[in-house]
């Protein structure tokens, strides 16, 4: 039951981006995953060097893993037709066509390296966001992809599963200053540098026993 004054619940998701294909890949996720494991390693400038021992080359390289869930529960009980006939095929393909060569690329590398072209240039994956959240839209490459296939429909389509996912988050050192990419890390930096300074204001606060307000505003 959901009550009339409870917050609407939004869902984290995957959306891929091919300039040869106007229709974004969005891959929400059904179920949000109950946990998100962040690694954030510093770009140093190098060690032994007592001058630059605190100098920052740039963000941060930052890995994410986390396990969602996919389920043809709710589509098969309401007669949804992609799912009887398909299962979850459909949401796993777009998951894994983040990662996969656009098949025409496939074809025409082939063509060109049989006509004895010496340099063939390989195929781009689609520019991947992540988005966790209002406060986090983030620039990926799928690193890893696993699957467990758990139950299955008669004609033996996958009808629940759980996918883990390994995402490298790129950051604007990345991109060239021309690829949305760059721009979309620059807004998630700025965002947490604002975020940064509304918790360091509260927890000053509360280590001088003080009472400090801040007013913030973005726009």
């Amino acid at each position: 039951m959901t009550f009339p004054g409870s917050p609407k619940l939004l869902k984290g998701a995957l959306v891929g981006f091919d300039l040869m294909n106007p229709v974004a890949s969005v891959i929400i996720f059904q179920y949000n995953p109950k946990n998100l494991n962040r690694t954030l390693q510093a770009r140093t400038a190098g060690e032994g060097n007592k001058r630059e021992v605190q100098r920052l080359t740039g963000a941060p390289t930052e890995s994410i893993s986390l396990d969602a869930e996919l389920d043809a529960a709710d589509q098969l009980e309401t007669g949804d037709p992609v799912a009887a006939s398909m299962g979850i095929h459909p949401q796993l393909a777009a998951m894994e066509m983040l990662i996969y060569p656009k098949m025409i690329d496939v074809i025409v590398q082939t063509a060109l390296l049989a006509a004895g072209t010496i340099e063939v240039v390989t195929s781009e994956a689609p520019f991947t966001l992540f988005v966790w959240g209002p406060a986090r839209v983030l620039p990926v490459r799928v690193k890893s992809f696993s699957v467990t296939e758990e139950e299955f429909d008669p004609q033996l389509n996958p009808i629940r599963a759980k996918v883990s996912l390994g995402l490298d988050v790129l950051s604007y050192g990345d991109f060239s200053v021309f690829h949305p990419g760059y721009y979309t890390f620059m807004a998630h930096h700025a965002l947490k540098e604002v975020m940064a300074m509304v918790g360091s204001v509260g927890n000053a606060a509360g280590a001088i026993g003080g009472s400090v307000s801040a007013s913030v505003h973005i726009g």
